[in-house]
């Protein structure tokens, strides 16, 4: 549907709602905007000044909001529509993260399943500009190269890509029984993959009949061998260099690396191992590798005993377990950039810190599943929200935006500077408060709002209602625009010392 049609369709509701109620447009001035609740059916929120609407049905379920530079709509969990005006593009997801569409002058984008499917268009000023791909991986991709022209992709009958899946060429027919990659100047033909290949380019060949036997060699750079893959191996790697490399493995009895910057042994692995690290003065034991470790030299310090214990320190950053995976603590401290993670079970409980000094900003996030999440950014604002039951374990700005609104029964926002905003079971109580303003409604009993001298409390949804101010004061019943009135201030006709209190 065109976004004008889906604008008109949400004035024309907020329009009728408001006028549905008897206290519509009494909440605030015009020029300072409209607060209009029903809870559980629907809330308006206006600023004119601030060029803002908002309208909410079904608590989270339904959104419509505009703004001077971004419009948003929001079906939750089924789509979340984000209008982004100076850029004129469209975002869209639907039921995230099975669907997505992007919309804009230069490009358009549709993808489903994590880009497993996707249509990609993008514009171009020249003539004829317009170039279009899509792909349902595996069986189905089309492109364009800017040097091989178009191509397609049939999986497993015929195939021809170019410049994409890590390699400049991609070959096959009738996939395993033939294919061909060229990746960097070398062409690899395989027979019935991956169990017979030969390869060739420049001063570079090889070949192998996999997982029996195979060599390969490039003149000068390496040379390559296997026997009975993966137990047996020679390489001479990095020929060319300053540290050429040599491998010889035959598991499980040893593994040999030698080059001039680095010696490491393996016997009878994982179980025993040593490895020098001549060029970062590091001398590394281990026993049970991974698990069993212990390394020194070149500021780094290695005690690694899983799953009961692991200190490792290096320049820089540290790592702790313990009873892993039941603790882990990750530090990385240097002059431009903080960061300081602990964990407890992976998920159950993460506290995520970064700073940066040089600029003095700082963030955190720290989440207890499935109760709360709390979150400050950069600019000084907090966060904090209840229950957690996805977040923790999938920390995405999608499930963020589709999602979690519709289980979070509390939220709370707040600044530095006094400035917060709170929502009980989602705006059957809420609270807003910007420096000296104070605004509050626990529906339908109760609504006030004040700041410095006006005051507006409303009980049953203004069926009685206290307002005072630098015109007075009245008490007002039923909606009725008259009402009992006090205490007006005194204008200038009167002059100063007429004195005395005047009733409307």
């Amino acid at each position: 549907m065109p976004t004008g049609n889906i604008r008109q369709i949400f004035r024309i509701l907020t329009a009728l709602l408001l006028l549905a109620s008897p206290a519509a447009g009494a909440d605030l001035p015009a020029d300072e905007g409209t607060i209009f609740t029903l809870w559980p059916l629907m809330e308006y929120r206006s600023s004119p000044q601030e060029g803002f609407s908002n309208l909410s049905i079904l608590g989270p379920l339904i959104k419509y909001q505009q703004g001077r530079e971004k419009n948003l709509l929001v079906v939750r969990p089924f789509l979340y529509r984000d209008d982004d005006l100076p850029s004129k593009t469209v975002r869209s997801d639907y039921l995230y993260p099975i669907f997505s569409s992007e919309s804009g002058p230069d490009v358009e984008r549709v993808q489903a399943a994590r880009g497993l499917f996707q249509v990609n268009t993008y514009r171009k000023s020249e003539p004829g500009g317009e170039e279009e791909s899509s792909m349902f991986f595996p069986f189905y991709v089309k492109g364009n190269s800017p040097t091989h022209g178009p191509y397609l992709w049939l999986f497993p009958f015929y195939g021809d890509v170019y410049d994409r899946f890590w390699k400049d060429e991609y070959h096959f027919v009738m996939f395993p029984l033939y294919g061909r990659t060229v990746n960097k100047g070398l062409t690899t033909r395989n027979f019935i993959y991956p169990f017979f290949s030969l390869m060739e380019g420049e001063k570079e060949s090889g070949f192998q009949l996999w997982p029996l036997y195979g060599q390969s060699q490039k003149e000068g750079v390496y040379r390559k061998q296997f026997l009975a893959w993966p137990f047996c191996s020679y390489e001479k790697l990095d020929l060319d260099t300053e540290n050429p490399v040599t491998k010889i493995t035959a598991l499980p009895l040893f593994s040999f690396v030698e080059s001039p910057q680095r010696s490491s042994r393996r016997v009878l692995w994982p179980f025993f191992g040593y490895t020098d690290d001549r060029k970062g003065g590091v001398s590394e034991v281990d026993w049970f590798w991974p698990f069993w470790v212990t390394a020194r030299g070149g500021g780094v310090e290695v005690d690694r005993f899983l799953p009961f214990y692991a200190d490792e320190r290096a320049p820089g950053k540290s790592k702790q377990w313990l009873l892993w995976p039941l603790y882990r603590h990750d530090r990385i401290d240097t002059d431009h950039f903080q960061q300081d993670r602990r964990r407890v079970i992976y998920f159950l409980f993460n506290d995520f810190q970064e700073r940066w000094p040089q600029a003095d900003k700082s963030r955190r996030r720290t989440m207890l599943w499935p109760f709360f999440v709390y979150r400050r950014d950069e600019r000084g604002v907090s966060s904090f929200s209840f229950p957690a039951p996805v977040e923790p374990v999938l920390d995405r700005e999608g499930i963020e935006r589709s999602w979690a609104p519709l289980w979070r029964l509390y939220q709370q926002r707040w600044n530095d500077t006094g400035d917060s905003a709170a929502t009980l079971f989602w705006n059957l109580y809420w609270h807003e408060a910007r420096g000296e303003e104070l605004t509050y409604e626990l529906f339908p009993f109760l609504s006030y709002q004040g700041g410095g001298a006006e005051t507006d409390l409303k009980l049953l949804k203004g069926m009685i209602r206290y307002k005072s101010g630098a015109h007075g004061t009245k008490l007002s019943f039923f909606w009725l625009p008259f009402g009992i009135s006090w205490g007006a201030a005194v204008t200038t006709e009167q002059g100063e010392g007429s004195g005395g209190e005047r009733s409307d």
